[in-house]
């Protein structure tokens, strides 16, 4: 064969064929790019009802997702663990700072207590009260267009710490809960709360109780600021709470109240919970400044899940839920198809059995996700163990983790399902508002960080690792975790936890459902997105195990 003669077609040919792919470029493959997050272009200020990752970092990373600069104290200015915030100067840092923001999300019991802990245990009389009033109204008159929404926090019905003895504290727990049932109407043991109420000394029955109703008398005034016009907004949330509690009777209180003030729902809210509070009011936020309200179609595990009532709540699952989608101004709807996003929502307990289904809910999550639904999954489990979770299996079946729009499964449900629910929100409604390619790009990627944030903090830290390093610390001397001497052992501490979550890191970041690529659909168009690498830093926050400070940084390209 002359295969001099071929030689002079077969050029022919290939410059015909180069010709056809300069005039159709879309036949090329596309070529592969690095994906960063999304650049921030509106701004708002944070007053944090205290220092932990939840109640500040989250509301950062989740407020970065709808291109929001989250403006938060300084260092100096906040609450460290048992040491309350620089209420003064956070007040002053307020006034000085709230120039040209979108709007405040401000904590009261950091303002007034100098945060969360701090609220559980000072005291704020009457001058105390008046003065934080008058400087909301100045607050407001010399910002009269920047929204004001505030959040308040009921007392927990676990007495104060300054309440000293082990039986008295266990006398006035069983004191509030026959309390509480007593005034929901409930029959009661009447000779068991007469040798209560002899038990407890006068003294530290008085102080318990007026703790809450020092409590009910700020949220009174703080209610009648919203019909003046001062706050935008006040929610009300009510923390670690049981199904009957005196804090349950300081709540049917205010509700009474807000009625006879005659305002609108929407404008004074209670809800159960505390530290993901501000992340659902930014949620909320963002949604009435783009006025979209999120349908929500809400799914479960197990067919007794919806009355569940989980650690720390005073309310069921399927009440909590409701709770929230309201929260954040969405609504419920019973079409799957029509929904912005489903809430699937898993609350196991091995003593029930209900994990025996948890196969079948690794089916019905993946056939959500191959019908192209957007799931925001709540994992949790009602002894905060691995093995009722959900995650291990999804792992195991190499369930694609980057098509979740949502994880959460951190501490209780309110904060699990408020988490959820705020982040899904505010990804779903940038996501709509997108105006170009790149911004819908930057939003997927900020989302994909908070999806692996939660994924890495609420299981393999919470279910796998907190047990393993509490144990280990016990063994060096340590009896009480919650109170750790990090000034002299912090580099060992977080070696510790260092090392272990880096062990998780590894296998999880080579694991077929972290590589796995996932299609976005969005109005901006369709693209691919692959999660190639993840690197994290981490760090216990606070002298104590219960949360850790973790920040990953997800290296991702688009097709």
């Amino acid at each position: 064969m002359n295969y001099k003669s071929l030689i002079r077609p077969l050029l022919i040919l290939l410059f015909f064929m180069g010709l056809w792919h300069l005039s159709h470029p879309f036949a090329a493959p596309s070529a592969a790019e690095t994906v960063s997050a999304n650049v921030p272009d509106k701004n708002i200020i944070l007053v944090p009802l205290d220092g932990r990752p939840p109640c500040k970092q989250f509301v950062v990373d989740g407020g970065a997702i709808a291109g929001f600069h989250v403006l938060t104290p300084p260092t100096e200015l906040q609450d460290y663990y048992s040491a309350p915030g620089d209420t003064a100067g956070m007040r002053h840092w307020l006034a000085e700072n709230i120039k040209g923001q979108q709007a405040a999300l401000i904590s009261i019991d950091q303002l007034l207590y100098g945060g969360l802990l701090a609220a559980r245990e000072k005291e704020a009389p009457p001058a105390q009260q008046e003065a934080l009033i008058n400087y909301l109204r100045q607050l407001h008159a010399d910002n009269p267009n920047i929204p004001l929404l505030a959040f308040s926090i009921l007392p927990r019905q676990t007495p104060q710490d300054t309440i000293d003895g082990y039986q008295e504290r266990k006398d006035l727990l069983a004191y509030s809960r026959l309390k509480g049932r007593q005034a929901a109407g409930l029959a009661i043991n009447e000779t068991e709360l007469a040798r209560l109420e002899a038990a407890i000394s006068p003294a530290s029955k008085e102080k318990y109780l007026a703790h809450f109703a020092e409590n009910e008398e700020l949220n009174k005034k703080l209610i009648k600021l919203v019909k003046e016009g001062v706050l935008t907004k006040l929610v009300l949330g009510q923390d670690d709470g049981e199904e009957y509690s005196i804090p349950n009777i300081e709540k049917a209180h205010l509700r009474e109240f807000m009625q006879a003030e005659n305002l609108p729902s929407h404008k004074v809210i209670l809800t159960h919970g505390a530290d993901e509070i501000a992340l659902t009011m930014l949620a909320a936020f963002h949604n009435e400044q783009n006025h979209f309200a999120p349908n929500v179609y809400v799914t479960y595990n197990h067919p007794d899940t919806p009355d569940t009532i989980m650690p720390y709540m005073a309310i069921d699952m399927q009440e909590t839920a409701h709770e929230k989608i309201a929260l954040i101004g969405g609504q419920e709807t019973s079409d799957a198809a029509a929904a912005d996003y489903i809430l699937y929502l898993s609350a196991n307990d091995y003593e029930k059995d209900t994990v025996s289904k948890r196969s079948t809910n690794v089916q019905e999550l993946q056939k959500l996700t191959a019908q192209g639904r957007p799931v925001a999954l709540v994992d949790l489990s009602k002894h905060f163990t691995a093995q009722e979770t959900l995650l291990p299996l999804l792992l195991d079946k190499n369930f694609p983790v980057n098509s979740l729009t949502a994880y959460a499964g951190w501490n209780t449900a309110s904060n699990a399902i408020g988490t959820a629910a705020a982040t899904a929100s505010l990804y779903t409604s940038a996501q709509k508002n997108a105006l170009s390619r790149k911004e819908a790009l930057g939003i997927a990627a900020s989302n994909l960080k908070f999806l692996h944030n939660r994924i890495l903090e609420d299981y393999f830290y919470l279910k796998e690792d907190i047990d393993t390093i509490n144990h280990t610390l016990k063994k060096a001397g340590y009896q009480n975790t919650a109170d750790l001497d990090l000034e002299h052992n912090w580099r060992w501490a977080n070696n510790m936890l260092q090392q272990s979550m880096q062990k998780h890191l590894a296998a999880y970041k080579h694991s077929k459902s972290f590589l796995a690529p996932h299609d976005f659909h969005t109005p901006q168009g369709d693209f691919t997105l692959t999660v190639k690498d993840l690197t994290v830093e981490l760090s216990f926050p606070w002298p104590r195990t219960f949360e850790i400070y973790l920040e990953t940084a997800p290296y991702i390209v688009a097709q």
